[in-house]
C-alpha cells in the first residue's frame, strides 16, 4: 500500500514533466505540416474511404453503413498500434536524456502512450464528420464511449512497459511485433463482420474470448454503431484484460527498469 502511495506521489511530482512530454510528442508529428493536426482528422478519413471502396461490396449485405461500422474499430485499433509501438522505443529514444538526469524511467512510456490518447480523441472528430455525412444516427449511448477509451489505454499503458523494457534487452522485439500487429488487425473483427467466420467456429470463439481489442471494439460499436449497452462479459473482460497487462507490464518493467542504464 506504501509503495502504491509512493508511486502515485512520485507520478503527481513530474506531472509537469509529462505535461511537456505529450506536448512535445504531439508537435514533433506535425512539425513542417501545413495542416498540422488537422491531419489526425484526415488520416483515418483517407484510410476509411480507400478501406470502404475495398470492402464495401463484399460485407454490403451484412454491413449497414459501413464507413461508420469500419471507423469505430479502426480508430482504437490505431490508437493500440500507434501507442505500443511508440511506448516500446520510448526509454531507447530517450537513453541521452536518462543517463544525464534521474527521471523515473515510466514517465517516459507513459507520456508517449497519452500524446496518442490525446491525437486519438482528435482522430474521433474524423468518426463524427462522417456519421453527419452518412446520415448515421447520434445515439446518447455515444457519452459512455470515453470508459472505453479508458480501458485501452489501461491495457496499452500495461502493454506499452512489457514492451519498452523488453525492446531495451532484445531489439528484434520491433520486427516480432510488427508482425503481431498485422496479425491482430486480421484477427479482429475490425474490416469483417465476425459471423463471417462462422465456417471456423473455434477461430470465433479464440476471437470472442482470447483477444483484448476484440472486447474494445464490440463495445464500442455497441455505444456508437448500435445505440444500446455493451454486453456486461464484454465490459467485465476488457476490465480484466486492461488491469491484468498493467499489472504485468508494471511488474517487468519495475523488476528490470535499474538494468536500462547497461543496455541502452
Amino acid at each position: 500500500m506504501n509503495l502504491m502511495v509512493y508511486r502515485i506521489k512520485t507520478l503527481y511530482k513530474y506531472r509537469d514533466l509529462i505535461d511537456e512530454l505529450v506536448s512535445r510528442d504531439l508537435k514533433l508529428k506535425y512539425r513542417r505540416s501545413f495542416l498540422g493536426y488537422v491531419w489526425s482528422v484526415l488520416n483515418p478519413l483517407l484510410i476509411m474511404v480507400v478501406l470502404t471502396i475495398v470492402f464495401s461490396t463484399m460485407f454490403q449485405k451484412n454491413i449497414a453503413n459501413y464507413p461508420v461500422y469500419l471507423l469505430t474499430g479502426r480508430i482504437l485499433y490505431d490508437f493500440l498500434k500507434q501507442s505500443t509501438t511508440g511506448g516500446m522505443k520510448s526509454v531507447v529514444d530517450n537513453a541521452s536524456l536518462l543517463k544525464k538526469v534521474y527521471i523515473p524511467k515510466y514517465i517516459f512510456t507513459l507520456a508517449k502512450i497519452t500524446s496518442c490518447l490525446v491525437d486519438t480523441l482528435l482522430s474521433m472528430g474524423a468518426l463524427f464528420i462522417v456519421m453527419l455525412v452518412t446520415g448515421a444516427r447520434f445515439y446518447w449511448t455515444i457519452l459512455l464511449s470515453p470508459f472505453v477509451f479508458l480501458q485501452v489505454y489501461i491495457f496499452c499503458c500495461g502493454l506499452g512497459f512489457f514492451l519498452a523494457q523488453a525492446n531495451v534487452f532484445f531489439r528484434d522485439i520491433q520486427h516480432i511485433y510488427a508482425a503481431v500487429l498485422t496479425a491482430w488487425l486480421y484477427l479482429t473483427p475490425i474490416i469483417y463482420p465476425i459471423e463471417r467466420l462462422n465456417k471456423a467456429p473455434w477461430l470465433q470463439w479464440l476471437i470472442k474470448h482470447c483477444n483484448p481489442l476484440y472486447f474494445y471494439v464490440a463495445q464500442m460499436r455497441a455505444l456508437i454503431y448500435s445505440g444500446h449497452l455493451p454486453w456486461w462479459k464484454n465490459v467485465a473482460a476488457g476490465w480484466g484484460a486492461a488491469l491484468l497487462m498493467l499489472a504485468i507490464g508494471v511488474y517487468f518493467f519495475q523488476k528490470s527498469k535499474d538494468k536500462f542504464i547497461l543496455y541502452i
